[in-house]
């Protein structure tokens, strides 16, 4: 494959980072975010895609998917009971259409996240992470990047995915340029990564990629990367990464790329506790762009900086996912009144602070390197139909 080295997010671009009205956004009134699931966490949302990158529709619903959890308990415990949910749009409704898979098809103890998308014989092609492994007493953090190509069945009303469907893992990390994560200890923020497989079709050359977030193996601490992989006659292989931070940043999650007058954005999330050093930088929606899929890639902004909270409201929303039509999604995450790192809260007041539900949706604008953002109306915001 053509292309440049990995670009480098470095120190020297994160010192040209200011919080702007055009990259921040507006403050979440947590009365105008209700629950999509009244008794579950929502979080980490993306679209069942067509092959064009348009979002799905059966039915007059558009497809969505999002993990979810039960709403009890701190809610960073949601992790380690994380499933893979089916959701039903039309309009300003959504329909909870149950979980994705049957109870145990995942070969990990949870299901996080990944992206999806729709073939031309019907079926949905799922790429997802598998968290630990099935069945294991407590929770691990293995993560496997895992496809299965359900059959999208829609009769009496009513969409769902056939559940016998195999579930397989397609790639795995090299140990040269990835770093395998296999860890049995740890949290989210202080684990290796090897997760988050987004759905990317070039059409350069029409042809299936892979974006991971994952850690380089050539550094021992803050190994943050977005790996690229692609499908080959023995399955699927990972090529160098897009994008390395080495020094900087230890996740650079749920990476992701639109094509926009000819440029190739590539976008991701990171949080604030996962910069080096800690806080060094706010919590958002960053980015880069490339006249190819492989580079070179410039950051937006100067500093790669797209989206970030508002200082008063630093983890107000997270998992931002900038759709082709430049909409961006996100889930309304933790109120500023927990404290410095919200995480660390009691149970009962980080639920009483945690939204778990989706976040006002926000209209980016693109115009080469420079990004602006600003709400839009309508938006994600509404009240589920069971």
């Amino acid at each position: 494959m053509s292309g440049d080295r990995p670009a480098r997010w470095t120190r020297r671009h994160l010192d040209l980072l200011t919080e702007t009205g055009t990259t921040t956004a507006p403050v979440i009134d947590p009365a105008a975010v209700p629950r999509i699931l009244p008794d579950h966490d929502l979080w980490d949302l993306w679209p069942i895609q067509e092959e064009n990158g348009a979002t799905s529709v059966i039915g007059g619903h558009e497809l969505w998917m999002a993990l979810s959890a039960p709403a009890f308990g701190h809610p960073e415990e949601r992790h380690d009971q994380a499933r893979i949910r089916l959701l039903g749009r039309n309009g300003d409704q959504w329909q909870d259409l149950g979980n994705a898979f049957a109870d145990g098809a995942s070969p990990g103890s949870r299901e996080w996240s990944g992206s999806a998308v729709r073939r031309p014989d019907g079926t949905v092609s799922v790429y997802y992470t598998a968290a630990g492994r099935r069945g294991e007493a407590r929770p691990t953090y293995r993560q496997s990047v895992i496809e299965t190509r359900p059959d999208l069945i829609a009769s009496g009303g009513r969409i769902r995915l056939r559940q016998d469907a195999e579930h397989r893992e397609i790639l795995r990390s090299d140990g040269r340029m990835y770093l395998p994560a296999d860890e049995t200890d740890g949290a989210p923020g202080r684990i290796r990564a090897f997760r988050d497989p987004g759905w990317f079709r070039d059409p350069a050359d029409a042809r299936d990629y892979l974006l991971v977030a994952a850690s380089t193996a050539w550094e021992d601490t803050f190994t943050g990367a977005i790996a690229l992989a692609a499908p080959g006659a023995d399955g699927w292989s990972p090529l160098p990464p897009l994008l390395i931070a080495e020094g900087v940043n230890h996740e650079l999650e749920r990476p992701h790329v639109i094509v926009h007058d000819s440029r190739y954005y590539l976008f991701f999330s990171t949080q604030r506790h996962t910069f080096h050093p800690a806080g060094s930088a706010p919590t958002g929606l960053y980015g880069f762009a490339a006249p190819t899929l492989t580079g070179p890639y410039e950051p937006l902004n100067e500093s790669g900086l797209v989206l970030q909270n508002p200082s008063d409201e630093p983890d107000q929303a997270y998992a931002w996912l900038v759709l082709p039509d430049l909409q961006v999604i996100s889930f309304a995450n933790y109120r500023s009144d927990l404290g410095s790192d919200p995480r660390g809260a009691e149970a009962a007041q980080a639920r009483a602070g945690f939204g778990g539900t989706i976040a006002p949706t926000l209209k980016l604008t693109l115009d080469g390197l420079t990004t602006s953002a600003a709400p839009i109306t309508p938006d994600l915001r509404a009240t589920a139909r069971s």
